[in-house]
């Protein structure tokens, strides 16, 4: 009961070749991790780009951001603070603030006087892992 009818002999093989292993250099990574941090959305179009899938560029990008972290130190370090006395309008108003501060990358958090302290330490906590 055999149903192979196929014969021995092979009269022709190919061989299909999906390309070579490509080494990227470390400069090449970086430039390539910045590229995709230009602007929103653009993992997907960098990889394509490149001819890398997104989950490669985002191994890079997180390599890259711990590598940052690392030669930084993981505890947040102090920031430049302005205090500027506030004028105040009239006698009998609630006394008014405000406050910015700035964290990694260039982001900004303004708040008032009536922030409340533990909320805020929550969200700067946040900002800083990203």
């Amino acid at each position: 009961m055999d149903s192979h009818t196929h014969g021995g002999q092979v009269q022709r093989l190919e061989v299909v070749e999906t390309g070579r292993r490509r080494r990227w250099s470390e400069d090449e990574k970086l430039r390539i991790v910045a590229e995709s941090l230009s602007g929103p959305w653009l993992v997907s179009a960098t990889a394509r780009r490149y001819g890398i899938s997104p989950s490669l560029l985002y191994t890079w990008r997180r390599f890259f951001r711990a590598e940052r972290i690392g030669a930084e130190g993981l505890a947040s370090g102090f920031v430049p603070a302005m205090i500027i006395p506030e004028t105040r309008p009239g006698a009998g108003t609630a006394p008014t603030g405000r406050m910015e501060i700035i964290v990694a990358k260039g982001r900004r958090i303004i708040v008032d006087a009536e922030v409340d302290a533990a909320a805020l330490a929550r969200v700067v906590e946040v900002l800083d892992r990203r």
